[in-house]
């Protein structure tokens, strides 16, 4: 194996595994702040379920590959939560005018700290990332002939 595709093996196992902790970082936080919004807003909490499940899921799936379709979903996922968050601040969802312009909540904050990375990094992974997961896949392909 060649030094270049052991960097690039390198980098994508540390790409992912940033993303895959982002994730699990935006589950709990979506977990701390569902718990009193079930009490609140049901159809919020149940919202926050489905974020919570579908990043878990997309984490599991960037343990096992670092594909462009995971990658995508990730990208997507994590661009949904953001938009979800400008949405309820700016227009608001029904039954919950008191979360427009309330930027400074500590959890949504938290949430935003976590996503814009997980965002960033993802997005690289899927453009900027794709010849070094290509070769890295080539490598593999190489040492390992079906």
């Amino acid at each position: 194996m060649n030094p270049h595709s052991a960097d690039d093996l390198v980098r994508d196992l540390l790409t992912r595994a940033l993303a895959v902790v982002g994730l699990l970082g935006i589950a709990l936080i979506h977990v701390l702040d569902a718990i009193p919004t079930f009490s609140e807003l049901p159809y919020k909490g149940w919202l926050y379920v489905a974020l919570i499940i579908s990043a878990l899921a997309v984490a599991a799936m960037l343990v096992r590959s670092g594909s462009r379709r995971v990658w995508a979903l990730a990208v997507g996922l994590v661009a949904a939560s953001i938009l979800a968050f400008v949405f309820s601040r700016t227009v608001g969802l029904p039954s919950a005018p008191d979360d427009v312009g309330n930027w400074s909540e500590p959890l949504g904050v938290a949430a935003l700290l976590v996503e814009g990375p997980v965002l960033a990094v993802a997005a690289h992974a899927l453009t900027v990332g794709a010849p070094a997961r290509v070769a890295a896949d080539r490598g593999r392909m190489l040492a390992h002939p079906a």
